[in-house]
């Protein structure tokens, strides 16, 4: 039987342990050596541990009562936050980095998490201390000469002992601190190589420790895995405030800045910037550069209107349609669910006798941004009909509801954000559910529809 990653046989219930063999790569606790970890199926990953002895526990031994506090009587104080000045990056992490806190930044190698720390340290009006296991501080003047960044506020330390970092920080007393990364600290009685889980969930406690008793913000930039995760035990993200996510393809040149987790604001916002020469710059308007270069003669192509955080963005949802040439057709989706789209295949197939069966389905969300929230279902499907006739839907149209199984159009959230940006952006024609649209003011015309097959008799 299995119980916390610990795995026991009959034999060893009721001994004593006195050895342990760890999984560097999950963690996993076992009471023998085994060539794979059954817990993750990692191979020679299991290392030899030795328990310290516990002292017996006295039971004679009470500890000092502590004061408790009545809500009712503690003052909510106003934490001042520090402000980066970019405002894409304030917003998602709040308004700005909270004194005190323990922030973790994860993304794909070469996305750009080390150009916005720098943009964000450079930006600080505190003194900033910039820890470095991987680089030399030769290598990061040079970005930041690059990036034409003004570093006198900033200070290099290439250290990946943890206590000595500490130590430094203590005696120095910066207003924020990087760490790059945290896969390169080493933490000195633990034992493992840097890297492993131990020492990360060793270092990253430490880090925390020192953070909160002198409310100095610290920023960790960690890797992930290979599906996009943080490097890592899940504890990881336990451990700190907050956990913003870096996402975007390397071969295009948005990127986007996602919370998945924080203390201090909201975890629906995200943040859009542009990859240039100089580093990454805001995006002011990513409607406008979502559908730049849109043809709308192109037969395939719907725009819808998402939300992410408190803005709506337009997007382009494109879809491709061919004669499969082999025994069983393919479907391919880049910016949204695989499960999503065989599901609205197998409403178009079913409700509108749509014959898919023998035809290659590729749909895409242009300018790699992904889409999450089902208020594209409409958009998704009516590109696919578009592609299917070959004819071009209205190219002031913009598309927005829910599909559900039966065929129906279901309402969504934050109508009049999504319709609003719409209209600013020129559309004329809103296609959208007839449920949750009655009390909607705009210019736009509003075509409102119950069902998957109305829409497409209104769209002709």
């Amino acid at each position: 039987m299995a119980s916390c990653g610990i795995y026991y046989n009959k034999a060893m219930i009721g001994k004593k342990i006195h050895t342990i063999y760890v999984c560097s790569n999950c963690d996993s606790q076992f009471p023998k050596w085994l060539g794979r970890c059954p817990e993750c199926g990692s191979w020679g990953t299991l290392a030899k541990q030795t328990l310290r002895k516990r002292e017996k526990q006295r039971l004679d031994r009470q500890g000092l009562a502590a004061k408790v506090q009545n809500f009712s009587s503690i003052k909510a104080g106003e934490t001042k936050r520090l402000v980066t000045g970019i405002n894409e990056l304030d917003r998602v992490i709040g308004g700005g980095v909270v004194p005190g806190s323990l922030t973790l930044i994860v993304g794909d190698p070469g996305i750009g998490k080390s150009t916005i720390v720098l943009q964000m340290a450079a930006r600080l009006a505190v003194p900033v201390l910039y820890v470095s296991g991987e680089e030399s501080g030769s290598q990061i003047k040079m970005r930041l000469e690059r990036l034409k960044l003004d570093a006198s506020r900033l200070s290099f330390l290439g250290e990946t002992e943890v206590e000595t970092i500490m130590a430094t920080i203590e005696e120095n007393k910066p207003g924020f601190v990087v760490i790059d990364s945290i896969q390169t600290m080493l933490v000195a009685d633990v034992k493992g190589e840097a890297g492993n889980v131990t020492q990360i969930k060793a270092a990253t406690a430490k880090f925390a420790e020192i953070a909160k008793q002198n409310d100095i913000p610290i920023l960790i930039i960690g890797h992930v895995t290979k599906g996009g995760l943080a490097a890592g035990p899940k504890t990881l993200e336990h451990l700190v405030d907050a956990v913003l996510s870096f996402e975007g393809d390397k071969y295009h040149a948005y990127r986007m800045l996602r919370a998945l987790k924080n203390r201090f604001g909201a975890t629906s916002e995200v943040g859009i910037f542009d990859m240039k020469e100089n580093g990454l710059q805001e995006v002011k308007n990513p409607s406008a550069v979502f559908l730049m270069g849109r043809d709308p003669k192109n037969a395939g192509s719907a725009v819808t209107a998402v939300i992410e955080g408190s803005r709506a963005f337009l997007m382009e949802i494109q879809a491709l349609l061919s004669k499969s040439g082999y025994g069983y057709a393919q479907r391919r989706s880049a910016g949204l669910s695989f499960t999503r789209l065989q599901l609205l295949l197998a409403v178009l197939s079913k409700r509108l006798r749509l014959s898919l069966v023998s035809q290659d389905v590729h749909v895409n969300v242009v300018g790699g941004f992904r889409v999450y929230e089902p208020a594209a279902d409409l958009a998704i499907c009516l590109a696919i009909i578009s592609a299917y006739y070959n004819k071009p839907l209205d190219a002031s149209l913009v598309v927005i509801g829910e599909v559900g199984l039966a065929g129906e159009v279901r309402s969504v959230s934050q109508l009049e954000k999504r319709v609003s940006e719409a209209e600013k952006l020129g559309f004329q024609k809103i296609l959208l559910p007839y449920a949750g649209s009655v009390s909607l003011k705009t210019k736009c015309e509003l075509i409102k529809v119950r069902s998957v097959a109305e829409a497409v008799r209104v769209v002709g």
